[in-house]
């Protein structure tokens, strides 16, 4: 057993924390302390007691020690891994991300990543990250930082410029969901059980949630020569690929979709969207897949509303502290999340190839040096390394092109808290197209306005608001 030290920024977690607790019990290979922080103790006790219930669960094979430091130094020193997993702001901060646009004509499926929702959450996020890296720097130099934090490209690119010999990746399970998808399409086509998706041999390329697959195999037949067949059945009805009733995405649950934006995206480019369709909407002109309240229902996908997060986050909460007082029974199980084997590969015990958030050190062509994009990636034992990746079709590079411009110029911008520079951007945003000038910045001071609280530390008084 290889013994480590983890320290888990956002210990405090309602959701991730259960999963990635319940994925190092079911692994023997690895043990040692997972040392939680989060500015919300209570919240990283609570998730202390359902650590140590779940070591006590009599399908634990591995014993962690979990510990709830006082501060982000004390959780850092001696670190061998360190992961980020934070909500920046609060759910009324996130909602004036998501519903304030709404009042202008511009809808977000998910509000997290790119679009106004998302420069929003990179003002309130960067300059946090600036001082997670600052602190591992500092702290555990040495250290695997895993960030699982969105909008994840422009959080990785502060933990690579503020600490440049950092060692960093952007976790996402997105792409597995893609593979998902392909393993339905080969089940159809092929009429054979539904393979598992690491039967599946894919490349990804492009940024985090925007993502594409260019090249997937199974068993030697290439299935993207499968998807005009497929889709000549299912464009119409859409696919779910989460579960096993393929027209799932038709319930309550927002998080679920029929596939039809992807399948349209592969029709347009011949290359398939490697997200969730509620992400890669959000990428590209709005009038195209999110031009309206309506649009969703067409396409085959929800919004994600924020009273749904809410509801949500009640739930959890209650089910984290019955789970921590004992009135709740611990069920453990294993995710289809791959944290784990990063974690495995990166201190020796076998390589493993799978997509992850890094630089661009040549590895993917259509991009800048130093930009952040998301490819296959080989693991192990200390070791990441980008795998080359075909080019992308024409049209598919320049939408990943422009949208990772607009990353980096956002950076550039919330690193020199230069509010009128993230205006720009704010307009650049693809989804923002249809808002003049002056609605762009009405909107834009309103949606600053709301979200000040997490604004002010960094940026200082808003020219536009009462405080200023």
């Amino acid at each position: 057993m290889k013994r480590i030290k983890l320290a888990y920024i956002g210990g405090g977690s309602k959701a991730w924390a259960r999963v990635f607790m319940n994925d190092l019990a079911l692994c023997p290979e690895l043990g040692g302390e997972i040392s939680l922080y989060d500015i919300d103790r209570a919240a990283a006790e609570r998730n202390r007691r359902i650590g140590e219930r779940i070591n006590a669960h009599p399908d634990a094979v591995a014993a962690w020690r979990y510990t709830v430091a006082h501060t982000l130094e004390e959780a850092l020193i001696g670190a061998d891994f360190v992961a980020i997993s934070i909500l920046p702001g609060t759910l009324d901060d996130m909602a004036a991300d998501v519903h304030l646009p709404e009042r202008y004509g511009v809808y977000q499926s998910v509000g997290d990543t790119v679009g106004p929702g998302g420069v929003l959450r990179a003002m309130r996020t960067v300059p946090l990250f600036e001082g997670f890296a600052q602190a591992i720097r500092d702290c555990c130099p040495k250290a695997w930082v895993i960030n699982l934090t969105n909008p994840m490209t422009i959080l990785c690119k502060t933990l690579f410029d503020v600490f440049p010999g950092i060692k960093a990746f952007g976790c996402c399970h997105e792409v597995f969901h893609a593979e998902d998808f392909l393993c339905c399409v080969v089940k159809e086509q092929l009429g054979v059980p539904r393979p598992d998706r690491h039967e599946l041999t894919a490349e990804a390329s492009g940024i985090n949630h925007f993502t594409w697959i260019i090249q997937a195999s199974w068993q030697g037949q290439d299935v993207l020569a499968l998807l005009p067949g497929f889709m000549e059945k299912f464009y119409e009805t859409g696919y779910c690929e989460q579960g096993d009733d393929p027209q799932a995405f038709r319930g309550e649950n927002p998080f679920l979709y029929g596939n039809k934006v992807k399948m349209d995206l592969f029709r347009r480019f011949g290359a398939l969207g490697a997200a969730g369709d509620r992400h890669l909407v959000e990428f590209m002109n709005g009038s195209w897949y999110l031009n309206d309240a309506a649009a969703p229902e067409e396409w085959l996908y929800h919004l994600t509303s924020v009273d749904y997060r809410r509801a949500d986050q009640r739930r959890k909460m209650q089910e984290a502290e019955a789970l921590a007082d004992g009135t709740m029974p611990v069920t453990i199980r294993k995710s289809d999340e791959e944290l784990i084997a990063f974690m495995k590969a990166l201190v020796g015990l076998g390589p493993v190839v799978s997509n992850a958030n890094t630089l661009n050190v040549g590895q993917m062509g259509e991009l800048p040096l130093g930009a952040v994009v998301e490819t296959n990636c080989r693991f192990e034992e200390n070791s990441l390394t980008p795998l080359p990746a075909r080019p992308l079709p024409a049209g598919a590079a320049a939408l990943v092109a422009q949208n990772s411009r607009n990353i980096g110029d956002l950076y550039g911008a919330i690193r020199a808290r230069d509010l009128g520079a993230i205006f720009e951007v704010f307009m650049n945003q693809p989804l923002c197209s249809r808002l003049t000038l002056a609605q762009g910045r009405a909107l834009f001071h309103e949606m600053t306005a709301a979200t000040e609280g997490c604004l002010i530390p960094f940026f200082g008084p808003l020219p536009w608001t009462k405080r200023a």
